[in-house]
C-alpha cells in the first residue's frame, strides 16, 4: 500500500440506514410511474411505483445486500422492495463514496450462509484511503477507462452481429459455388457424380488386398440399410456410405490397465479429447516405452478419434502423440478419398450424437459399440464440395475464435481495472 494511504473499516467510512421507512407497499408496477424500487441485485431496478411517500432522498448512497454482499451506486431517489438491504452513507466528507463503491468491488466475500453480513462480516473489512484528491482522481481514471471498455463492448457485439452475417454469407455463396468459382475454372477434370463413385471404387481397391464390390452396390446396400433410419434427407447426386466404407481400419482402445510409470507415453481416454485435439491433463496417467509398444494402436496422419463410452461423441485428430488409447475411444484411419476435416465434423454434429445415443447401450454409462460404429451412415457429397465445406467451417471457426478472445481480453481487462488502483 502506498505510504499516504491507511487502512480503516468500513464501518468507520459509511453508516448504514435501515430501509424500513422506505419499502413500497404496492408490488404493481408500472413504467409510467416516476419513482423506481431497487434492489442491489442484478435486476437492481424492480419497476416503478406512484407512491409518494417514503422516498429515499439523500443522496448518493450505496445499497447493499445484506444476504449476497451484493452493491449499487445509487445517485436517484428511489424506494426498495425489502428490508434485506442496507443503505450505506458517507460518514465524512472526506470520503469520495464513488472511490469506496468502486473498493467494495474487489472485496469478494463468500456468501454461503443466511445470514445478514453488513454487520457481521462486511463492516469489519479493512479497506485501503487515499487522500480525498486522490480517491476523486482514481475514480475519473476508473470512469473514463470504463467509457472505454464501454465502447469496446459496444464495438465487439456489432463485430459478433457482423459476423453472423457473414456466416450466413458465406454459407450461401458456399452452396452456390461462388467460394469455388475460381478453383473449379482452373480444374480441368473434375469428375461428375457417376465418375465421382467410380473413383471411390478404384481408391478402396488401391487401400484393400481383397476384392471388393463396386460401390454402386455398395451404395444399394446402404440405402437399404438407411430405409427405416430418419437422420438425414440425401440429396439425389450424393451418395450414402456406412463409415466401415469410408475408414481403413476401424478399433477401439486397450480393454484393461496398463501398468504406470513416469515416463514420456501417455494413458488417454475419450474424455482427453477435446475439440479437435487430444488434450494431456494434470490427472492423465503415464506408461514407459514397453507398455506403449506393447499396447499402441494403428494411428497415423489420418486417424480420427471418437469417444464411445461414458460421454459420448468427444472427437480429436491424431497428431503424433505418444499414446495409448483407452476403451472408452475408438480410432480409425479414413481413406484418401474422404475428407477427414469433413468427418471430423459429422461426428461433431448432434446428426452423429442423436446417432449414437439412439445406437448405445447401458442405462447409466452409455456405450456405442464398434459394429454401431462401422454402420454409421455418412452422407457423402463430391469431394470438392467436402473440401469446401471444410474450408468454410475453418474459416468461420476462425472468426469465432477472434471474437472469443476479444471478448476474454476485455472481460481480463475488465476485472483487473479496479484492482490496480487497490493494491
Amino acid at each position: 500500500m502506498r505510504k499516504d494511504w491507511v487502512e480503516v473499516e468500513f464501518e468507520n467510512l459509511l453508516d448504514y440506514i435501515q430501509p424500513t421507512n422506505y419499502i413500497v407497499k404496492d408490488t404493481e408496477y408500472k413504467d409510467v410511474f416516476k419513482t423506481p424500487v431497487l434492489t442491489a441485485g442484478k435486476s437492481f431496478i424492480l419497476g416503478y411505483t406512484n407512491e409518494t411517500d417514503g422516498i429515499f432522498k439523500n443522496l448518493p448512497v450505496i445499497i447493499f445486500d445484506d444476504f449476497t454482499t451484493a452493491t449499487k451506486y445509487v445517485n436517484f431517489e428511489f424506494k426498495v422492495k425489502s428490508s434485506a438491504m442496507k443503505i450505506l452513507a458517507p460518514t465524512s466528507k472526506k470520503v469520495n463514496l464513488k472511490y469506496v463503491f468502486y473498493g467494495m468491488q474487489v472485496i469478494h466475500e463468500s456468501a454461503d450462509t443466511h445470514k445478514r453480513y453488513w454487520i457481521s462480516v462486511y463492516a469489519k473489512k479493512q479497506f485501503p484511503l487515499a487522500p480525498l484528491p486522490e480517491q476523486r482522481a482514481i475514480v475519473s481514471k476508473i470512469e473514463l477507462l470504463f467509457s472505454e471498455l464501454d465502447n469496446a463492448v459496444s464495438n465487439l457485439k456489432q463485430a459478433k452481429d457482423k459476423i453472423e452475417i457473414f456466416r450466413q454469407s458465406v454459407l450461401k455463396k458456399a452452396f452456390e459455388g461462388e467460394l469455388t468459382k475460381e478453383w473449379r475454372e482452373k480444374q480441368n477434370d473434375l469428375p461428375s457424380a457417376k465418375q465421382l463413385i467410380e473413383q471411390i471404387k478404384l481408391e478402396r481397391q488401391n487401400y484393400c488386398k481383397m476384392q471388393i464390390k463396386a460401390v454402386k452396390s455398395n451404395v444399394e446396400e446402404n440405402e437399404e440399410y438407411l430405409k427405416n433410419q430418419n437422420y438425414i434427407v440425401k440429396p439425389e447426386s450424393w451418395a450414402y456410405l456406412i463409415l466401415d466404407k469410408c475408414v481403413s481400419k476401424l478399433g477401439d482402445g486397450l480393454h484393461g490397465t496398463p501398468n504406470y510409470y513416469e515416463d514420456e507415453y501417455y494413458f488417454v481416454n475419450g474424455n482427453n479429447l477435446i475439440n479437435g485435439k487430444i488434450v494431456i491433463k494434470k490427472d492423465t496417467k503415464k506408461v514407459n516405452f514397453e507398455e506403449y509398444k506393447k499396447h499402441k494402436r494403428d494411428l497415423n496422419e489420418r486417424t480420427i478419434l471418437v469417444s464411445i463410452n461414458g460421454t459420448l461423441g468427444n472427437v480429436a485428430f491424431y497428431n503424433n502423440e505418444k499414446i495409448i488409447l483407452g476403451k472408452s475411444a475408438c480410432y480409425f484411419n479414413v481413406f484418401d478419398f474422404v475428407n477427414k476435416k469433413y468427418l471430423y465434423y459429422i461426428l461433431r454434429s448432434e446428426y452423429f450424437l442423436k446417432y449414437a445415443l439412439d445406437s448405445a447401450t447401458g442405462s447409466t454409462i452409455k456405450n456405442v459399440s464398434l459394429k454401431s460404429m462401422r454402420d454409421f451412415p455418412v452422407l457423402y457429397p463430391p469431394v470438392h464440395l467436402q473440401n469446401q465445406f471444410a474450408e468454410i467451417v475453418n474459416k468461420i471457426e476462425e472468426q469465432k475464435a477472434f471474437v472469443k478472445r476479444a471478448i476474454d481480453e476485455t472481460q481480463y481487462l475488465f476485472d483487473c481495472l479496479i484492482s490496480e488502483y487497490f493494491e
